[in-house]
């Protein structure tokens, strides 16, 4: 029987208008687009189509619509990917094997530890929990809190991604506690406050509005203990009303707002376009680079020196920004 085919895009991890590398090796090249080939004597699978004419087949694993999600969770030998919301970004990737690198903007949570304060690390914004699995990899004795609003995410993510093993302790001691609830509460507070705040929060492949309020990352902050910091995936290129320059903030909607909220406590850069081209933010005095790539995989450390000062931030006045202070 001939089955019908149907091609859309693959968008970078919860941002808009991209399309992403997905990391099934080093040589692999970007994908332009999956196929869902539908056949109804069969489950459906897709194929995931590379600028090397190289074809990829995922079959179906688990697909279902929760109040949250529109939950989709592909395989391949290589790899799964989860998939969110009718934009098909790619919210998760769990790597099968050894090797835990992504090639994407995941990897970069993982440099946070090192220019933290010793302490337990939030995830806000857990997914299938791509974050949590390197960043214990690389840093086995690490106490994590994954927060997660959907508790049938969670459970596909324990049978199909990976994450049952991340709830387990590591031989370094190391462990992620997974909390099912709004990551923007106040019941994800925790006695002593958070070294380390990691928020990769999306709905319908945008970033979610509450982080284009100042007072939304104020709140946050106060869940960090003394020298804590946050680091944001700000998503893509976004339209600011009131801009008026090329600063990185009127490149990215959640940057500005971060740069209002912190005056010149807020860092950036920009993930290359074979990894997405995110825009990724952190809080505080820019670190020393020379320090901080030295504690870090050379994978990690040799893209640090990419982080820098965001530009100065003109007054209140003078800028349109959805704020609640």
């Amino acid at each position: 029987m001939m089955s019908s085919i149907i091609s859309f895009p693959v968008i970078s991890s919860p941002t808009q208008g991209l399309r992403r590398q997905l990391p099934f090796s080093s040589s692999s090249q970007p994908p332009l687009f999956i196929r869902k080939k539908v056949d109804k004597k069969k489950k459906p699978f897709f194929l995931l189509c590379c600028s090397s004419e190289e074809k990829v087949d995922y079959q179906v694993v688990s697909a279902i619509n929760t109040s949250y999600n529109d939950i989709l969770i592909l395989d391949s030998p290589q790899s799964r990917m989860l998939l969110l919301d009718p934009t098909n970004n790619i919210h998760s990737i769990y790597i099968k094997g050894d090797d835990a690198w992504t090639g994407s903007y995941w990897d970069e949570f993982a440099s946070l530890p090192p220019i933290v304060p010793p302490g337990p690390i939030a995830i806000f914004g857990l997914g299938g929990g791509t974050a949590a699995h390197l960043m214990l990899t690389l840093w086995p004795s690490l106490q994590l809190h994954g927060w997660e609003i959907d508790e049938i995410l969670i459970d596909r993510a324990r049978e199909h991604l990976g994450l049952a093993h991340l709830e387990k302790h590591t031989q370094g001691g190391g462990l992620l506690t997974v909390h099912i609830g709004d990551a923007l509460s106040a019941a994800t507070a925790v006695s002593g406050g958070y070294a380390g705040i990691v928020i990769d929060l999306f709905s319908g492949g945008e970033v979610l509005s509450q982080l284009q309020e100042v007072q939304t990352w104020l709140d946050i902050n106060d869940k960090l203990m003394p020298n804590g910091r946050i680091m944001v995936n700000c998503g893509g290129t976004t339209s600011v009303a009131g801009s008026c320059g090329d600063s990185v903030w009127d490149q990215n909607s959640t940057l500005k707002t971060l740069c209002q909220a912190f005056p010149g406590q807020v860092n950036w850069k920009k993930m290359p376009k074979s990894e997405g081209e995110n825009y990724l933010a952190l809080t505080g005095p820019l670190p020393d680079l020379t320090q901080w790539a030295a504690a870090l995989p050379d994978r990690l450390g040799s893209g640090v020196v990419q982080w820098a000062c965001c530009d100065a931030l003109p007054s209140a006045d003078s800028v349109d920004v959805n704020t609640n202070v």
